[in-house]
């Protein structure tokens, strides 16, 4: 029984080991993951195979742990300085795909900032349903002021209001059929990011089209590196 436990150990620890992807990407363990039925690198190949390569440029490092910022604020994964820092705490591969093509996303903003706002369509739409998420919510008696929804930057006051004196599963069934989830309304970037990993996790791309036609006619234009140089 002994010898089996330290066999299993020693898998797990040479599966979470620090790697490098087909693409050169440095995958690397901070903290081992907490869930070791999830094979890393399997579901790095599976995002490498999702999105067009010309998307993943912006980032050297994937760095798989556990930092001070998640508790912060509330999240298990963010994008800083060309690296893709994921919470080594993760319920299934579905959860840490997400995590990861989101951050991707966020790699984005920069290189292709006026690209992906420079028209502001993605911002007027945006706006359009904050307003309308405003009128929601009021009526239901939560009543925010109107400029927290029409700020498109990040705002804690107005993210607190809406995790906090809304919450989350009320906030998902007000945001069914305005938003793709219930995290998209936190801000212009997330509303950008929480469609690009829609469009990139699920091929049907007719819900995200419906809800949201501006977002989805830039992510498409993103992921065509012909329309993405001539937009540029």
């Amino acid at each position: 029984m002994l010898q089996h436990l330290q066999q299993k150990q020693k898998q797990l620890q040479e599966m979470n080991s620090d790697f490098y992807t087909s693409l050169g990407t440095h995958v690397y363990f901070k903290d081992q993951l907490d869930n070791s039925n999830i094979d890393i690198e399997d579901i790095i190949a599976q995002v490498e195979s999702k999105i067009p390569s010309h998307l993943l440029n912006e980032f050297e490092v994937i760095v798989i742990g556990h930092f001070d910022e998640f508790e912060e604020r509330d999240i298990t994964a963010f994008y800083k300085d060309g690296i893709l820092h994921i919470s080594n705490s993760q319920e299934d591969d579905a959860d840490l795909v997400q995590d990861v093509v989101h951050e991707i996303a966020h790699s984005l903003e920069s290189p292709y900032g006026y690209e992906i706002y420079g028209d502001q369509n993605i911002k007027d739409e945006f706006l359009r349903k904050r307003k309308i998420l405003h009128d929601k919510l009021w009526a239901l008696g939560y009543k925010a002021p109107l400029e927290w929804f029409m700020n498109s930057e990040y705002d804690e006051e107005f993210d607190n209001h809406l995790r906090e004196t809304v919450g989350r599963d009320k906030l998902r069934m007000i945001c069914t059929g305005l938003f793709i989830n219930a995290y998209a309304p936190t801000s212009l970037r997330e509303y950008f990011a929480t469609g690009f990993t829609d469009f990139y996790m699920y091929p049907n791309h007719n819900f995200l089209q419906k809800i949201s036609p501006a977002l989805t006619k830039k992510l498409m234009m993103l992921q065509d590196i012909k329309d993405l140089d001539n937009a540029g």
